[in-house]
């Protein structure tokens, strides 16, 4: 079996040992040592221990990174600054893809790049996360832009002491944020993470929008 068998079966760019092993215990008795075999010819790459994702020689569609996140630390959707950056509403280019879980902060680099997780509190995890599925990648979560937004300036620390009338400079200086896009978000969902966070920042953001 080589890796052309494998991809047939195996429609998924990112998946488990356990995905991978199921396929090869059809043809090798051992087929870990398959699995290590594949990566030191460069067929493989491993994203960390028991994550793998085909080289991009053998990929039959492009990487989708967000599934790829998803799958390297669970429960997680991506967030922050890479959704901000994915939504259009920040200008820059985010490199590391950023996402939220209910576990312990974590960063893994990979050959595909750096990807970081912060913890989120339970209350507020579920709200506001979108689930999409496609073909290639399975079914993957991304935040609304609202829950990406609210999750940064909740993990941001320089708005702790952040007043009411210079939240709107801290979204256009710090975020660059073109507050004519801020009319487009729904200012309902904004209340209801701000209240799962505990946030009176939130809330005012929320007031903010609704008023726009």
């Amino acid at each position: 079996m080589n890796i052309f068998d494998i991809k047939k079966e195996l429609t998924l760019n990112t998946f488990s040992v356990d995905m991978i092993k199921s396929i090869l215990e059809k043809e090798y008795s051992q087929p870990i040592q398959k699995i290590n075999t594949m990566v030191k010819k460069g067929e493989l790459i491993q994203l960390k221990k028991g994550i793998y994702t085909f080289s991009q020689d053998y990929r039959s569609h492009t990487l989708n990174l967000i599934a790829t996140a998803n799958m390297l630390y669970k429960p997680s959707y991506v967030s922050f600054e890479y959704a901000l950056s994915f939504y259009g509403l920040i200008p820059e280019r985010v490199y590391t893809i950023t996402s939220a879980s209910v576990s312990r902060n974590k960063d893994y680099e990979t050959p595909l790049g750096r990807f970081s997780y912060k913890k989120v509190p339970l209350r507020a995890y579920p709200l506001g996360i979108e689930w999409k599925f496609d073909e290639n990648d399975g079914g993957y979560m991304i935040a609304t832009v609202e829950k990406a937004l609210c999750d940064k300036i909740y993990s941001d620390k320089r708005v702790s002491n952040i007043k009411k009338d210079e939240i709107l400079s801290y979204l256009e200086d710090d975020l660059r944020i073109d507050i004519d896009d801020l009319k487009n978000l729904d200012s309902k969902l904004i209340w209801k993470i701000s209240m799962a966070y505990s946030s009176k920042i939130l809330q005012s953001l929320a007031s903010i929008i609704k008023r726009s």
